[in-house]
């Protein structure tokens, strides 16, 4: 397996996909690379060179008691930049993965990557506090980190249907996305998957945000019920300096591997990557 060997031993799995500019992909919780083999496919069989990494504590990765938390995400993320010495590099983020690029950006700057993506990203800050009323409040992360102790493999389970919108009527969600989303959600440590939780909805990416000089692509669906819409990708579009938004009418969350939202979302990327 490739694999890079982080400052304090956690082993990183990745993926390394075709050849051309790098295109760097980093999944949602609770996921892995594999989330992303459809657009790792199509944008290396289109000329680009696609890596995709496994979170630490995530797939193949090491699962390490300490360091899940959003600057050791970023940091991991760094490491492998370096080690491969990319360059010109597209970073894309899904959820607790656009949380990691923007923490990248704003920990390491743009020296090594030309352009961004974000896919139903976190940034700037999914809880409800003062300053960030539209949020969601703590209980909701506090059931999540309850589910996840007492039955991670039901409530892995019973989360598949907001993620892919498969609890919309008329969706067109097969039973083996929800059971393939269950069996990449069953391989994160135990450890990892509650501490991320934290990670994701209490990290306030803000001045991150403010520090990137790069363009960037949002993208997300309206019907996200996981990362409210305007609470995030919104957020983040005035904040960015150059932020392109696009907003899919009726998409979830995981848009990127439903069948009716995959193509445009394959589209809208490669014409980023080319623009």
């Amino acid at each position: 397996m490739n694999t890079v060997t982080t400052k304090d031993g956690t082993r990183i799995f990745f993926k390394d996909w075709g050849n051309g500019k790098p295109v760097v992909f980093s999944h949602g919780w609770p996921l892995d690379a594999d989330a992303w083999d459809d657009q790792a496919f199509f944008v290396a069989s289109h000329g680009y060179r696609a890596i995709a990494h496994d979170r630490r504590g995530h797939g193949r990765s090491s699962q390490p008691w300490d360091g899940n938390d959003m600057d050791t995400y970023a940091d991991d993320l760094g490491e492998l930049i370096e080690r491969l010495d990319l360059r010109d590099a597209v970073l894309v983020g899904h959820s607790t993965g656009g949380g990691e690029v923007v923490r990248y950006l704003g920990r390491h700057g743009t020296g090594r990557v030309a352009k961004a993506v974000l896919v139903g990203a976190v940034p700037p800050l999914m809880l409800k506090t003062d300053a960030n009323p539209g949020g969601t409040p703590i209980e909701a992360f506090d059931a999540i980190r309850a589910g996840v102790l007492k039955d991670r493999s039901r409530f892995y389970q019973d989360l598949s249907g907001p993620f892919y919108g498969a609890n919309r009527a008329g969706a067109e969600v097969s039973q083996a996305l929800r059971d393939w989303f269950w069996e990449l959600s069953m391989q994160v440590g135990l450890k990892n998957a509650y501490d991320c939780v934290k990670a994701f909805s209490e990290t306030d990416m803000t001045e991150d945000l403010k520090k990137i000089d790069v363009p960037v692509l949002i993208v997300q669906g309206d019907d996200d019920q996981i990362v409210p819409l305007d609470d995030s990708g919104r957020l983040s579009a005035r904040i960015l300096k150059d932020a392109t938004l696009k907003v899919y009418p009726g998409a979830p969350h995981g848009l990127a591997n439903t069948t009716k939202y995959k193509g445009e979302l394959n589209a809208d990327l490669l014409a980023f990557l080319r623009g």
